[in-house]
């Protein structure tokens, strides 16, 4: 990556990350890590929301390439399409753990 960011470059990493910053966004790409593929349906069923919430957070997702969309029958089935996104999540939660045993090790003493 060129350093310094252009500001071309720099606005699309912060769409990508804009794209990420929504909690039910998190949860499809996590339910999507120990899924192949799954529709629209089962997303929603697992998420417990409405199919259009679904629907708007995936367009979100597909649109910053994070996902993948293909027609079978009626269904739309979604997949992961850029798997960097399992790197960057666990980068971002190894800082959290790391986070959290500092405050609990502060707590303690």
């Amino acid at each position: 990556m060129q350093s310094p960011l252009t500001p071309d470059a720099a606005e699309l990493i912060a769409r990508r990350f804009l794209a990420l910053s929504d909690p039910t966004r998190l949860r499809i790409i996590d339910l999507l890590r120990t899924r192949e593929e799954a529709s629209v349906r089962e997303l929603t069923e697992a998420l417990g929301a409405s199919q259009q919430n679904v629907s708007k957070h995936l367009a979100t997702l597909h649109a910053e390439g994070f996902v993948s969309r293909r027609k079978q029958g009626t269904s739309v089935i979604y997949a992961i399409a850029d798997t960097g996104v399992f790197d960057l999540c666990e980068r971002v939660c190894g800082g959290i753990e790391a986070q959290l045993a500092a405050l609990g090790a502060a707590l303690q003493a």
